[in-house]
């Protein structure tokens, strides 16, 4: 707008071009009146307040805010904006933060790069953060009944690679919904002690909620809620090993001093037939209406199987010939042990049903139960110890006595805790394993205990018939 010649300010006139050769304070007028010469792609127009402040037109007379100045010998040349968008003053402000960066030898061209690095990492930083909050948030949403589910499929018990028929069994009537038909008396079913439980969030899972649930639980049925609570405590074990789940689960919450200060006191049970009373339980047994039940409690003393690898026994795993037995084992997959004489024309009496198929049943001990074999023989032993005159025997008494009735008879422990399955342990014979020859004699020697206690008169030497086959009614 004004221009200086020997002291005295003379005004540019209107019309007349900006001159370029020297610098001008930049004013609006000025802005607006500049225009790049003929010839010219570009010119600047150059400011006396702010060194380094330039005003670019280009010969389409497109202007610009630009600061030019020198870095290592280098023409730096950095656009501020349009002279729309910032005023001559801000302009100034701008090119004047520029200059004191290169007067500091900074290029200013390296410091966005580096603040755009920056800010690029930030934001990865940022969604990184997202993805792992988002992550969190859907690992927190993994419900108790999720994991079951899974735990049910590649969960395993302890030196097996599956579970049992009765522990899958128990285990779903734990989580049940109820509210069905009852299968004995009126009625609907109730909802299984850890249905409440399914609903919940792993990361819910802690000592207070579960000692809660348990408490509440407890009023039902002390006893099966703490059965509930030992196959719960089994699946946050699994939890605790499973990757996706290791950090949502307190392992140790079903072991709060609130839920196990309240556990029932458990009591050992001894229970056993005594010597005496082996012939007064084997008269009631035998006379049993039931032949199935019959010949399987006498099964359960002549071996000290348990219930469920007896009631479990298949033909084909009944080798008549060589007198061996085979059964599904609670510690390992299988076990074998000798088939004594009594024992091997027990099984050898038994018919062999035919199933609604019209197939011969597998199962040694079968029934018209919905598995196919026997279920429940509790009702045929209460009525034979009835008739005995025995106040109280579990299914288990029955394989105490075996043990106890094999030591009475002179069996080794080593060769008594074979046949019944335990695991190996340092007995006072000193444990090894026996091949089914070696343990058969004194498998032999307990059976015939048994039986002289029974009063039983038994020919070894008679013929072993065959199992006929019978048609289920």
């Amino acid at each position: 707008m004004v221009a200086t010649w020997s002291g005295i300010v003379a005004r540019r006139k209107a019309g007349e071009a900006v001159s370029l050769e020297s610098a001008q304070e930049l004013t609006a007028g000025l802005i607006a009146a500049l225009k790049c010469p003929a010839g010219k792609a570009q010119a600047f127009l150059r400011d006396t307040k702010a060194p380094g402040l330039r005003v670019r037109v280009t010969a389409n007379g497109a202007k610009a805010f630009v600061f030019e100045t020198k870095v290592n010998g280098k023409t730096l040349r950095r656009t501020i904006g349009s002279p729309v968008a910032w005023t001559i003053e801000a302009a100034r402000i701008e090119a004047n933060r520029l200059r004191v960066l290169t007067d500091t030898k900074t290029d200013p061209r390296e410091l966005e790069r580096q603040q755009a690095a920056q800010r690029a990492a930030e934001l990865a930083a940022e969604q990184v953060r997202a993805q792992e909050q988002a992550a969190q948030q859907q690992a927190e949403s993994v419900t108790v009944g999720s994991a079951w589910a899974r735990y049910v499929v590649e969960g395993s018990p302890k030196r097996r690679d599956a579970w049992k028929p009765r522990y899958v069994a128990d285990m779903a009537k734990m989580v049940a919904p109820g509210g069905e038909p009852k299968k004995r008396g009126a009625g609907l079913t109730m909802p299984g002690h850890l249905f409440p439980l399914l609903a919940w969030r792993l990361v819910d899972v802690n000592e207070d909620s579960l000692a809660a649930w348990f408490k509440t639980e407890s009023r039902r049925s002390k006893h099966q809620a703490t059965r509930a609570l030992m196959m719960f405590r089994g699946f946050l074990r699994w939890c605790a090993a499973v990757p996706e789940y290791r950090a949502l689960v307190d392992r140790d919450a079903g072991k709060a001093p609130a839920i196990m200060d309240n556990l029932p006191e458990t009591k050992r049970r001894t229970d056993a037939l005594e010597a005496a009373q082996v012939a007064g339980w084997w008269t009631a047994v035998e006379q049993l209406p039931n032949p199935i039940a019959s010949a399987y409690l006498r099964a359960l003393l002549l071996t000290g199987a348990r219930r469920e690898e007896m009631a479990a026994l298949r033909w084909d795993a009944v080798d008549f010939r060589w007198r061996k037995l085979t059964i599904a084992d609670k510690v390992g997959d299988t076990r074998t042990f000798p088939l004594s004489d009594y024992m091997a024309h027990l099984l050898a009496s038994l018919p062999r049903r035919m199933g609604a198929d019209g197939k011969p049943s597998p199962f040694v001990f079968a029934s018209v139960s919905k598995s196919g074999r026997i279920a429940d023989p509790r009702a045929s032993h209460d009525r034979a110890l009835s008739e005995a005159g025995i106040a109280a025997l579990t299914l288990h008494g029955l394989r105490r006595s075996f043990s106890l009735l094999g030591e009475a008879a002179g069996a080794p422990a080593g060769a008594i805790a074979q046949v019944m399955g335990h695991r190996p342990s340092a007995t006072a014979e000193g444990y090894r394993p026996r091949s089914v020859d070696a343990l058969r004699p004194f498998l032999q020697r307990i059976e015939a205990h048994i039986l002289s206690l029974a009063g039983v008169t038994f020919d070894a030497t008679a013929t072993l018939n065959r199992p006929r086959l019978v048609k289920t009614a």
